[in-house]
């Protein structure tokens, strides 16, 4: 759901860009709670994952594809503040390095994908997580609403930004409804990935899933008839290190976006598809970055469609991983650093 140049026109793209600023400046406070020693590496984790899972276009519909926003995923893995930073970060690189979202836009990008996805997903999450029993499966349950709802929802956002600064004259109330319509089957997608991602981190590590802590029942043991607490073991420190963590993600990182991807739907996106159909890309623009060695997920020079593409999503994920690893060690620092000052 990338917004290109030119579907929204310069001063609301403005506004959007402030918009977007003020939450990044916000997310970077709240992080500052967030992030420890531990999570700080898996933030950047989680935004590497997030671009390589965007990359694996799924087809939802006759000649409609949908791919994950993911602001529910990151949210519930690392906390809403440092989610919207993780989305942040994929966006700012699909568009600087791979031309994907306009450099204009990338206000609006970042509210609707972003802010929106991030605070509806984690509002309905924590909300269902309180109403359900305090358990693992409530939280994987939770996760699947949550992400259904923040797709639609980061749709209905581009419809009222379009409504207030669109380019083209196109009923809002036609878009509005092509808009949903098309992200609902696309959020049941979302919904299914990030259940699946969330199920499996809280399978080995519910203690790193930020949206679980707290959830964890004691272990209990049966004695004469009653249920006590069982003692703790220790645990050695290599145990609770989530390198095995954070190396196995960046694997599966790699492989599916150096392969896997190859093999995503090539049928437009919901954006692409609404915008074809109702006539709003009539005024698209060039992408500022169009001449990248990178645009449009291929290595310009390499012949070769699959090992252009894996290349490029390799190269991808280890950019991203490397600024959002570098930008949340220097949030975690400051959060260090503060008490002292």
């Amino acid at each position: 759901m990338h917004v290109p140049d030119g579907f929204i026109n310069a001063p609301v793209s403005a506004a959007a860009g402030v918009v977007a600023a003020g939450a990044v400046a916000i997310g970077l406070r709240g992080a500052r709670r967030e992030l420890d020693e531990r999570t700080a590496p898996l933030a950047g984790l989680v935004a590497a994952f997030v671009f390589a899972v965007q990359m694996l276009n799924f087809p939802v519909a006759a000649g409609t594809s949908g791919h994950l926003l993911g602001g529910a995923l990151a949210a519930i893995l690392v906390g809403p503040w440092t989610g919207v930073l993780c989305i942040a970060v994929v966006l700012l690189m699909q568009g600087i390095l791979f031309a994907d979202g306009g450099l204009t836009a990338l206000g609006v990008n970042i509210t609707a994908m972003g802010v929106v996805t991030v605070v509806v997903a984690y509002a309905l999450f924590r909300g269902l997580v309180l109403l359900l029993p305090r358990t693992r499966a409530s939280v994987t349950a939770a996760s699947f609403v949550a992400a259904l709802v923040s797709v639609p929802a980061a749709a209905a956002a581009f419809t009222l930004i379009y409504a207030i600064g669109g380019t083209t004259d196109v009923p809002v109330g036609k878009v509005l409804t092509a808009m949903v319509g098309v992200h609902v089957l696309i959020g049941i997608g979302e919904a299914v990935i990030t259940m699946l991602t969330v199920g499996a981190v809280i399978a080995v590590r519910p203690d790193l899933v930020y949206g679980a802590r707290g959830l964890t029942a004691p272990l209990k043991l049966r004695v004469d008839g009653q249920l006590v607490d069982a003692a703790p073991a220790a645990v050695p420190a290599a145990a609770r290190s989530p390198k095995k963590l954070w190396a196995g993600g960046v694997v599966t990182a790699l492989v599916l976006a150096g392969f896997v991807s190859f093999y995503a739907s090539a049928s437009p996106d919901g954006l692409e598809k609404v915008a074809a159909d109702k006539g709003i890309d009539a005024k698209a623009e060039d992408h500022a970055s169009a001449g990248s060695p990178l645009a449009d997920y291929g290595v310009k020079g390499v012949e070769a469609p699959r090992l252009s593409g894996g290349l490029a999503g390799v190269i991808g994920v280890g950019a991203t991983l490397a600024a959002g690893t570098g930008a949340f060690w220097v949030v975690r620092r400051r959060k260090t650093a503060a008490p002292e000052a």
